[in-house]
Protein backbone atom coordinates (compact mmCIF):
# COMPACT_ATOMS: atom_id res chain seq x y z
CA UNK A 1 0.00 0.00 0.00
CA UNK A 2 0.97 3.54 -0.73
CA UNK A 3 0.23 6.79 1.15
CA UNK A 4 0.79 9.53 -0.64
CA UNK A 5 -0.84 13.19 -0.85
CA UNK A 6 -3.85 13.46 -2.96
CA UNK A 7 -3.56 14.77 -6.41
CA UNK A 8 -5.72 15.93 -9.38
CA UNK A 9 -5.99 12.24 -11.05
CA UNK A 10 -7.71 11.00 -7.61
CA UNK A 11 -10.63 13.14 -7.92
CA UNK A 12 -13.12 10.64 -9.58
CA UNK A 13 -12.11 8.21 -6.49
CA UNK A 14 -12.52 10.72 -4.22
CA UNK A 15 -16.09 11.16 -5.34
CA UNK A 16 -16.40 7.64 -5.32
CA UNK A 17 -15.50 7.35 -1.85
CA UNK A 18 -17.48 10.70 -0.44
CA UNK A 19 -20.50 9.20 -1.77
CA UNK A 20 -20.09 6.42 0.19
CA UNK A 21 -19.74 8.57 3.34
CA UNK A 22 -22.83 10.67 2.69
CA UNK A 23 -24.81 7.32 2.28
CA UNK A 24 -23.28 6.42 6.00
CA UNK A 25 -24.59 9.78 7.37
CA UNK A 26 -27.81 10.52 5.15
CA UNK A 27 -28.81 7.10 6.27
CA UNK A 28 -28.34 7.64 9.98
CA UNK A 29 -29.46 11.11 9.58
CA UNK A 30 -31.45 12.00 7.10
CA UNK A 31 -32.96 14.95 8.51
CA UNK A 32 -29.54 16.65 8.08
CA UNK A 33 -27.37 14.89 5.63
CA UNK A 34 -29.48 15.08 1.89
CA UNK A 35 -28.69 11.99 -0.30
CA UNK A 36 -27.37 11.85 -3.83
CA UNK A 37 -25.64 15.03 -4.11
CA UNK A 38 -21.55 15.40 -3.88
CA UNK A 39 -19.73 17.31 -0.96
CA UNK A 40 -17.48 19.28 -3.61
CA UNK A 41 -17.48 20.17 -7.10
CA UNK A 42 -15.03 19.31 -9.17
CA UNK A 43 -13.27 22.86 -9.26
CA UNK A 44 -13.49 22.67 -5.34
CA UNK A 45 -11.56 19.74 -5.19
CA UNK A 46 -8.98 20.90 -7.32
CA UNK A 47 -8.83 24.31 -5.53
CA UNK A 48 -8.57 21.65 -1.80
CA UNK A 49 -5.73 19.66 -3.54
CA UNK A 50 -3.49 22.59 -3.61
CA UNK A 51 -3.89 23.97 -0.17
CA UNK A 52 -1.12 23.01 1.89
CA UNK A 53 -3.53 24.20 4.78
CA UNK A 54 -5.88 21.39 4.45
CA UNK A 55 -3.60 18.55 3.09
CA UNK A 56 -5.80 14.89 1.37
CA UNK A 57 -4.09 11.87 1.40
CA UNK A 58 -4.84 8.93 -0.24
CA UNK A 59 -4.55 4.80 0.50
CA UNK A 60 -3.34 3.18 -2.96
CA UNK A 61 -2.91 -0.72 -3.70
CA UNK A 62 0.00 -1.87 -5.83
CA UNK A 63 -1.83 -0.90 -9.22
CA UNK A 64 -2.94 2.65 -8.13
CA UNK A 65 -6.76 1.61 -7.25
CA UNK A 66 -7.49 4.51 -4.45
CA UNK A 67 -8.76 2.30 -1.36
CA UNK A 68 -9.29 5.14 1.40
CA UNK A 69 -8.49 9.05 1.78
CA UNK A 70 -8.02 11.13 4.90
CA UNK A 71 -8.87 15.07 4.57
CA UNK A 72 -7.51 17.28 7.07
CA UNK A 73 -7.33 20.57 8.05
CA UNK A 74 -4.72 22.53 10.06
CA UNK A 75 -6.53 24.46 13.37
CA UNK A 76 -4.55 26.70 15.52
CA UNK A 77 -6.61 29.70 17.68
CA UNK A 78 -3.52 32.54 17.51
CA UNK A 79 -4.26 35.12 20.39
CA UNK A 80 -7.39 33.72 21.50
CA UNK A 81 -8.88 34.88 24.74
CA UNK A 82 -9.85 31.25 26.23
CA UNK A 83 -7.34 28.94 24.17
CA UNK A 84 -4.01 28.25 24.26
CA UNK A 85 -1.97 29.00 20.71
CA UNK A 86 -1.36 25.04 19.72
CA UNK A 87 -1.35 23.75 16.22
CA UNK A 88 -3.89 20.81 15.63
CA UNK A 89 -4.54 18.57 12.60
CA UNK A 90 -7.90 17.97 12.02
CA UNK A 91 -9.23 15.23 10.47
CA UNK A 92 -12.56 16.29 8.51
CA UNK A 93 -12.75 13.35 6.84
CA UNK A 94 -11.65 9.55 6.33
CA UNK A 95 -12.84 6.90 4.77
CA UNK A 96 -11.97 3.39 3.35
CA UNK A 97 -13.79 1.57 0.60
CA UNK A 98 -16.38 -0.50 1.55
CA UNK A 99 -15.01 -3.20 -0.88
CA UNK A 100 -11.69 -3.11 0.74
CA UNK A 101 -13.16 -2.90 4.87
CA UNK A 102 -11.02 -5.02 7.34
CA UNK A 103 -7.56 -4.46 5.74
CA UNK A 104 -5.97 -2.53 8.00
CA UNK A 105 -6.04 0.48 5.63
CA UNK A 106 -8.33 2.42 8.20
CA UNK A 107 -5.38 1.82 10.26
CA UNK A 108 -2.53 3.22 7.94
CA UNK A 109 -4.12 5.92 6.87
CA UNK A 110 -4.45 7.36 10.70
CA UNK A 111 -0.84 6.41 11.25
CA UNK A 112 0.39 8.08 8.67
CA UNK A 113 -1.83 11.37 9.39
CA UNK A 114 -0.43 11.05 12.82
CA UNK A 115 3.03 11.00 11.72
CA UNK A 116 2.57 14.44 9.41
CA UNK A 117 0.80 16.08 11.93
CA UNK A 118 3.67 15.44 14.03
CA UNK A 119 6.53 16.47 11.61
CA UNK A 120 4.39 19.47 11.21
CA UNK A 121 4.51 20.10 14.65
CA UNK A 122 0.83 19.43 15.64
CA UNK A 123 0.16 18.80 19.67
CA UNK A 124 -2.70 16.67 18.67
CA UNK A 125 -4.74 15.13 16.07
CA UNK A 126 -8.73 15.74 16.00
CA UNK A 127 -11.87 14.33 14.80
CA UNK A 128 -15.62 14.04 14.86
CA UNK A 129 -18.12 11.18 14.27
CA UNK A 130 -21.11 11.34 14.33
CA UNK A 131 -23.35 8.74 16.84
CA UNK A 132 -25.39 7.30 14.24
CA UNK A 133 -21.46 6.03 12.76
CA UNK A 134 -21.05 3.13 15.81
CA UNK A 135 -18.50 1.39 13.45
CA UNK A 136 -16.35 4.58 12.74
CA UNK A 137 -16.28 5.58 16.55
CA UNK A 138 -15.71 2.35 17.69
CA UNK A 139 -12.68 2.01 14.62
CA UNK A 140 -11.47 5.47 15.95
CA UNK A 141 -11.22 4.18 19.93
CA UNK A 142 -9.27 1.03 18.95
CA UNK A 143 -6.44 3.70 17.33
CA UNK A 144 -6.90 5.12 21.03
CA UNK A 145 -8.70 8.32 20.27
CA UNK A 146 -10.69 9.27 23.52
CA UNK A 147 -13.54 11.64 23.11
CA UNK A 148 -12.72 15.46 23.58
CA UNK A 149 -16.29 16.96 23.79
CA UNK A 150 -19.49 15.82 23.14
CA UNK A 151 -21.53 17.70 20.90
CA UNK A 152 -25.58 17.72 21.87
CA UNK A 153 -28.58 18.47 20.60
CA UNK A 154 -32.40 18.66 20.81
CA UNK A 155 -35.04 18.26 18.01
CA UNK A 156 -37.43 20.77 17.87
Amino acid sequence: MIIRRAAKPDIPALHRLLRQVLDVHHQGRPDLFRGGVTKYTNEQLEDLLCDDGRPVFVALDEAGVVQGYAFCVFEQHVSDNILTDIQTLYIDDLCVDAAYRGQHIGKALYEHVRSFAKASGCYNVTLNVWVCNESARKFYEACGLRPQKIGMETIL
